[in-house]
């Protein structure tokens, strides 16, 4: 296995997921993602406009723009390519796009192994979580639950809102460890 794609909305626990999976499985993983792509943007990119908006004020919703799609497909083609020289990969992301989404991640892990996971939350216990973390934007989480999984198709589907991080990283574990 090269590559696992966990995909779902602000708050859904995909990030403790991961790091729970950097735990279990046997080899280093490294953890990147949506957050650690938008935490390399440069501060004047984070405003809307060309770059992405709605992370810090709005109503939950998130644009992006041009210049922000063009280093995220460039952000999806690096990872990709640390994946190829050797170092699996946990992908920690959001499909704004639902299915055109992922079939940019298909396109860029084309010759890979990849694992995909979708991370269900009920949009109520996400938006609890985003309350409870205080750094989201209130709404995101919400207007995200369902967003992001219209037409993905996966290999598993797990739900942060009925399972713990901890058993939704062994479920994964052991569908990745398993023989395909």
């Amino acid at each position: 296995m090269d590559v696992i794609v966990l995909n779902g909305g602000s708050s859904s626990g995909k990030s403790s997921i991961a790091r729970r999976l950097q735990e279990l499985l046997p080899e280093p993983w490294l953890h990147l993602g949506a957050d650690t792509m938008v935490s390399a943007l440069p501060p004047w990119l984070l405003g809307g406009g060309e770059g992405i908006g709605g992370l810090d004020d709005g109503d939950g919703t998130v644009a992006v723009g041009p210049v922000f799609a063009r280093l995220d497909a460039a952000w999806t083609l690096g990872v990709a390519a640390m994946a190829r020289a050797g170092a699996p990969v946990v992908v920690d992301e959001v499909f704004l796009g639902g299915a055109a989404s992922q079939q940019r991640w298909r396109a860029a892990l084309e010759d890979l192994d990849v694992f995909w996971v979708g991370v269900r939350c009920d949009p109520a216990v996400a938006a609890a979580r985003e309350a409870a973390r205080g750094d989201r934007v209130a709404g995101m989480a919400a207007a995200q639950a369902s967003l992001v999984h219209e037409g993905v198709t996966y290999d598993l589907v797990v739900d942060t809102s009925r399972a713990s991080a901890d058993e939704c990283a062994a479920a994964i574990r052991a569908r990745v460890a398993a023989p395909r």
